[in-house]
């Protein structure tokens, strides 16, 4: 069985200013909400996972608005919502046990950000012994200020950290593709 498994798609993670100074896929949000809705529609289980950061000064602090969900993944109340504080779903959470539960081998991941939680949460998870697939455009990165002084823009950062985790750690689709095949695989 396969499962949706959304990470930290938070108010504050549109927030260039505490992360970087830029962000690509301005519409990872969107898409992560057409995940979302295509795994409703198909009755097929959903994970919600929030971060609260315990940085006073992050926008994912659980004191502040940014920290609440991005509107186009607002959770059901039927659907679980894991809180955690560090990178990885899995650590603090009882992600593994519950997909194990209903015994899903699969897991679709998408979420913020690439270079952070969900590249900790896709290692664990096929560590774990998960099938992930990572969903491209359903993820974003900032850029980054490297040990040597560099400004390391967005686009190589997510594009770096994609070709890390593809295929030993995970599959790489876009959502378009995705959902074309989940459509045809799933009745």
């Amino acid at each position: 069985m396969t499962s949706l498994v959304l990470i930290d798609v938070q108010l504050g993670l549109q927030e260039t200013s505490f992360y970087g100074t830029e962000r690509n896929h301005p519409n990872a949000e969107e898409n992560c909400g057409k995940l979302l809705h295509f795994f409703r529609s198909k009755q097929l289980p959903v994970f919600h996972v929030k971060h609260n950061s315990p940085n006073l000064g992050s926008p994912l602090h659980p004191s502040k608005i940014s920290n609440n969900f991005h509107p186009a993944v607002e959770p059901l109340v039927s659907e679980p919502v894991l809180e955690k504080t560090v990178n990885s779903a899995f650590i603090g959470t009882d992600l593994e046990s519950r997909l194990k539960a209903l015994n899903i081998t699969d897991i679709v991941v998408a979420g913020l950000t690439i270079e952070h939680c969900i590249s900790t949460s896709v290692r664990m998870a096929s560590n774990l012994g998960f099938n992930v697939i990572l969903v491209s455009d359903a993820t974003a990165a900032f850029d980054k200020l490297g040990f040597d002084g560099n400004r390391y823009p967005s686009e190589v950062i997510f594009h770096t950290e994609l070709a890390n985790l593809k295929d030993e750690f995970a599959t790489i689709k876009d959502t378009a593709t995705l959902l074309e095949e989940l459509d045809k695989s799933v009745s």
